[in-house]
This record gives C-alpha cells, sequence and structure tokens, in this order.
C-alpha cells in the first residue's frame, strides 16, 4: 500500500494533520473559513497551499484525490455550552457536507471529532442520528469513544468524542485495538513560557479584579493567595464564579475563556499562546513560528479549539494498523 493521502477539513491550524503526518500519511490539502485560523496555519505548514474554503461550498470535482477525511467538525451546535440547537442548527448541518464529499470523492476512511456534548446531546438523538447517517453512506464505524488528552502524553484534561470509520468493502477487521496510555506528565514541562509579559502582578490592571473574585461569595476563605504562591506549577482556573485549583494537571483550554493562571519560582503567570500549543501537542519549534505574527489572544483561542496532536497520531497509527 501506498502512502495515505489525506484532506484536512474544518482544519483550525493544523493539529489533525500534524497527528497524520507523524504517522507517515501526507495532506494535499485544506479547508477553513476563519481568516485568522488560516493564517497561524500557514506559519505552521507554508503559504503556497490551496485552502479550499468553506467545505458546504466545494465543488468536488476540483479536489485532488485522497483517501482519508480527517474533520473536527463545528463544536458550537452540540457543546454544552452552547445553545444546544443540534441538528437544527445550520452549523450542526456541516456532517451533511462531509458526507458529501465522502461519497462524492468515494473515500476510503475517516477521523471526525466533537466535543463531549455531543454523546448526549437530545437525549443521544443526534449522536445516534450522525451514526446512521455514515452507515447509510456506506462506512463502518469502527471506533466512536470519549478520550481524554491527559491520557496521551500532554497534562491537559481534555474529553472529545473521536470517530474512525472505514469504506465497507475495505472492512477486513472490526478490532481497533485501542489502548489508552497511562503515561503522566508534569505541566512544568509546558509551562515554559519566559515572556515577562505574561507575569500577572499588581502592575496588570486586571490584577484587582482577581483579588476581588477571590474575595466573592464563592471564593471567600476558600484560598490564601500567600499560599497559593508557595506552590509551583499549581495551575488556577478562573471559571466564572468559582476558582478551581489543580496540581499535575491543566483544564480544558477553551475557545472563549483563557482564565487560567500558574504559579512559577513564587509568581502569578497567565497561561501564555505558545504554552497552550505545547498543551495541544504542537512541538514547541512549531509553536514557536506564531511569536510577534500572530496575536496571543488568538493563538490562545485556536489552541483551545484544536485537536490534542498526540491523540490523532495514536488514532492514526492504530488505523494504518489494521489497514
Amino acid at each position: 500500500m501506498g502512502k495515505i493521502k489525506f484532506m484536512d477539513f474544518c482544519a483550525g491550524i493544523g493539529a489533525g494533520r500534524l497527528g497524520l503526518e507523524r504517522n507517515g500519511m501526507e495532506c494535499v490539502g485544506f479547508s477553513e473559513i476563519n481568516t485568522i485560523s488560516e493564517r497561524t496555519y500557514r506559519e505552521f505548514f507554508g503559504h503556497d497551499e490551496k485552502n479550499f474554503g468553506d467545505l458546504m461550498q466545494i465543488d468536488t470535482n476540483e479536489l485532488p484525490d485522497f483517501d482519508l477525511m480527517i474533520a473536527g467538525f463545528p463544536c458550537q451546535s452540540f457543546s454544552i455550552v452552547g445553545k444546544r440547537k443540534g441538528m437544527e442548527d445550520d452549523r450542526g448541518q456541516i456532517i451533511y457536507g462531509l458526507i458529501k464529499i465522502m461519497l462524492e470523492k468515494n473515500l476510503k476512511y475517516f477521523i471526525l471529532e466533537n466535543v463531549k456534548g455531543l454523546v448526549n446531546h437530545d437525549g443521544g438523538r443526534t449522536i445516534k442520528i450522525i451514526l446512521e447517517e455514515l452507515d447509510q453512506a456506506g462506512y463502518k464505524v469502527i471506533f466512536h469513544k470519549v478520550l481524554n488528552s491527559i491520557h496521551y502524553g500532554v497534562p491537559q484534561m481534555r474529553e472529545r468524542i473521536y470517530f474512525v470509520g472505514i469504506r465497507k468493502d475495505l472492512v477486513k477487521k472490526e478490532d481497533f485495538g485501542y489502548v489508552e496510555s497511562t503515561e503522566s506528565v508534569k505541566p512544568e514541562k509546558y509551562l515554559i513560557d519566559d515572556d515577562n509579559d505574561f507575569e500577572f502582578s499588581s502592575t496588570n490592571p486586571a490584577y484587582g479584579t482577581f483579588l476581588n473574585y477571590l474575595n466573592n461569595k464563592y471564593n471567600k476563605d476558600q484560598y490564601n493567595l500567600a499560599d497559593l504562591l508557595k506552590k509551583d506549577y499549581i495551575v488556577l482556573d478562573t471559571r466564572q464564579s468559582d476558582l478551581r485549583v489543580y496540581k499535575d494537571r491543566v483544564p480544558t483550554l477553551r475557545t472563549g475563556r483563557h482564565g487560567i493562571l500558574y504559579v512559577r519560582d513564587g509568581k502569578l503567570r497567565r497561561l501564555s499562546g505558545l504554552e497552550s500549543l505545547l498543551l495541544q501537542g504542537f512541538p514547541i519549534e512549531l509553536a514557536q513560528k506564531t511569536k510577534d505574527k500572530i496575536n496571543n489572544i488568538h493563538i490562545l483561542s485556536q489552541a483551545g479549539n484544536a485537536m490534542t496532536v498526540n491523540v490523532i497520531e495514536r488514532l492514526g497509527k492504530n488505523l494504518l494498523n489494521i489497514i
């Protein structure tokens, strides 16, 4: 079997691409509608590749030939955080656009990703519809499961559902052979940005707000800041009302809220865009390419929306093992 070629749909900043490339697969094109994400993607993978744009508008005759589709189809319509409109929301219809491309290109394989909330959305009806549609399109979903990134060599707690499918005529065996790794890594290998701009102290206008937050009705008398500052690499998640403190792990990176702080050398620091990329499995030499080119707040959002490279690498490896 020759090298497997794939296309990167709903590409974001290319975490899925990276995971597949680590398995020797070749990317032949990508599709992404967010222009800022596209800028980051090009910093990572080069400026000459064609972006095929909105997958719902793509003429499949214009696509190159490829074997596998990877897509983290949009979270908003399925997320617990969102309005939970699901299949009635236009963005929830992306799955139908993806299936159309699968059929018209007679694709062999796919790997899809979505938020954990998809599992229980609409009482389980949404995921049932997705699985039925894929089945009717001629694909065997050989694996679908919620996986946590923390089991795959990064210290981020990130639960997402993944689907791996094979065209029915190509299925030789259905045992995906998936084994979760229990290897745990320490956050200190990832929280390494030395930029002074990310120190969080009284010189930062938001620091007063943070002190008030520690004193609100949810957090008052729960935490002593002086004690927290004695514990290097504990991670503070400043959620909407209550603070959560973590040791040896980092909470889920999120697109819309960037309230993660941590202690290093007795000082509070804000999580940087560089660090958020590392926590998603991007190698440091790639993550550094965005420095001074893409705004930090954009990188934080993009990392919060990305797949975890290591998880896709593992799924790609297992898929290769059975085909």
